[in-house]
């Protein structure tokens, strides 16, 4: 039995019950799940892989799950692809991208493997493999690896060179991967290709310059209105003002493409997602011409998940991107619309004080909160709530900030619990879309204007929503069940 064929079956036969699982966010059939990849169309479908440990829920030896949709909100599950089973991928089939070339949808990924080197040291090598298959089956191709780090410019790291991204334009293929320099800074480089196998190196496109954290991983980039967007997941970031965050996460670099010089002129640089549980990110093009973007919703750093949980990690909701006005916007893909049942819906209520509004309640729901006017400073939403538990949301009119709170969502760990959200574009009305699945929330501020995500594993029979205002605030309210229906 092969090392894929051991890791479908185990996978068919430790299943993890769905009813235990969220209902429209992607989690693995068992075990741990990271990164998206090859987040693609082939033949006219919805193609999702991810890094997959399935024999625990810890982060392991990684191989590619996979599963299929029609419309970004209902999965359907298939078997992995990849398992680290080549001399070039021996130590993981890490992070990668796909592409649909000539009728075959041909998977990028970093094979990981280790060797011994001249001191007698563990030496790790990463390099860019591809697998070509039929949308089910996957093979290895033998020219393996097909990018390898000898490729790259003296002084670039050979061990931390990953996640490539592919894509094809002008009747070329072209590859942006992470990687770090001499003085061990994140870049992205990139490569060129007419067949997918044989590549050229190009360029830096863009680095860190001894900022924004160290090694930058799954670089992502694409054009979006009338801007370029190289997306990034730098590790080690420090705080910074409000805008970044320690730890890891997901930043965005927007400007101009020098094409002459294959380098991104950078303008901009924003935080994706401000929350605690968002990163490494992918992006691909839908049919209609819509950017759309996937993330992990999970923290390398704060692993809150109760102990008898069997599975690890999550996915975003799909979120369509759109620049305007200067500003990266994102919400959820309007397919989600197909499954709102329940409407609930309240014009202009009036909300003082403490209260619950009939038939707002629940933990799977799309809810939108639209704070129109009136002398309040405070407005808190409280959810996944009962006498013991309870998530919040606290909006501060007069400072213009969001602060998120899961101190006593049922955690047991010492981790991040608060995070605050400085608001960056004011306005004197407040817009707050929540999309709540179980053990996730997913706030789009002022029509997605910012976003943050965050993960808490409150028990379910947490299922009320209170309303907490210091004075006086009237607000429309428009409240969905989300139903998957059978």
């Amino acid at each position: 039995m092969t090392n894929l064929e051991r890791a479908n079956q185990y996978q068919e036969e430790n299943r993890i019950d769905k009813s235990e699982k969220p209902v429209f966010h992607v989690t693995p059939p068992v075990g741990w799940m990271n990164d998206p990849n090859g987040f693609s169309i082939y033949q006219g479908k919805i193609h999702l892989f991810y890094q997959y440990h399935p024999y625990s829920d810890v982060w392991g030896p990684m191989h590619w799950g996979h599963y299929v949709s029609e419309d970004f909100i209902k999965w359907k599950e298939f078997p992995a692809v990849l398992a680290p089973d080549m001399d070039y991928d021996a130590a993981g089939c890490f992070s990668g991208s796909a592409i649909e070339v000539g009728g075959k949808h041909a998977l990028i990924y970093t094979g990981v493997m280790e060797r011994e080197g001249e001191d007698g040291t563990k030496e790790i090598l990463q390099q860019q493999c591809l697998a070509v298959g039929d949308g089910v089956n996957y093979t290895k191709v033998s020219e393996n690896p097909v990018i390898s780090g000898e490729q790259l410019p003296d002084g670039f790291s050979r061990e931390d060179f990953r996640d490539p991204k592919v894509w094809q334009e002008g009747g070329a293929y072209y590859l942006v991967a992470g990687n770090k320099n001499r003085q061990q800074n994140g870049q992205v480089v990139l490569f060129e290709s007419k067949d997918l196998k044989t590549w050229r190196y190009l360029s830096v496109l863009a680095d860190n310059q001894g900022k924004y954290g160290e090694m930058w991983e799954c670089p992502d980039f694409f054009s979006l209105e009338q801007k370029y967007v190289l997306v990034v997941s730098p590790q080690d970031m420090k705080a910074d003002g409000g805008e970044f965050y320690n730890g890891n996460q997901s930043i965005a670099l927007i400007g101009e493409y020098d094409r002459q010089n294959y380098r991104l002129q950078e303008e901009q640089i924003i935080s994706l997602d401000y929350g605690m549980d968002f990163y490494a990110p992918q992006t691909m093009k839908t049919e209609d011409g819509r950017r759309i973007m996937i993330g992990w919703m999970h923290s390398w750093d704060m692993n809150i998940k109760p102990a008898e949980q069997k599975w690890n990690g999550m996915l975003t909701i799909p979120r369509q991107l759109e620049w305007r006005e200067n500003v990266l916007y994102q919400h959820p893909v309007k397919e989600l619309e197909r499954y709102r049942t329940e409407p609930v819906v309240y014009t202009g209520r009036k909300i003082s004080g403490e209260c619950q509004i009939p038939k707002i309640r629940g933990r799977v729901l799309d809810l939108t909160i639209e704070l129109l006017e009136g002398d309040y400073k405070e407005f808190c939403i409280f959810f996944a709530k009962n006498e013991k538990y309870s998530t919040s949301f606290r909006y501060n009119r007069d400072g213009q900030f969001i602060e998120f709170d899961r101190t006593y969502s049922g955690m047991e760990r010492d981790v991040v619990s608060q995070r605050t959200m400085k608001i960056k574009r004011s306005t004197e009305k407040c817009k707050l879309r929540m999309i709540l699945d179980k053990f996730s929330v997913e706030l789009f501020v002022n029509d997605g204007a910012q976003t943050f995500s965050a993960t808490f594993y409150t028990p379910m029979d947490a299922q009320d929503i209170v309303f907490v205002c210091d004075k006086t605030v009237i607000a429309n309210i428009e409240k969905y069940t989300i139903s998957m229906g059978k």
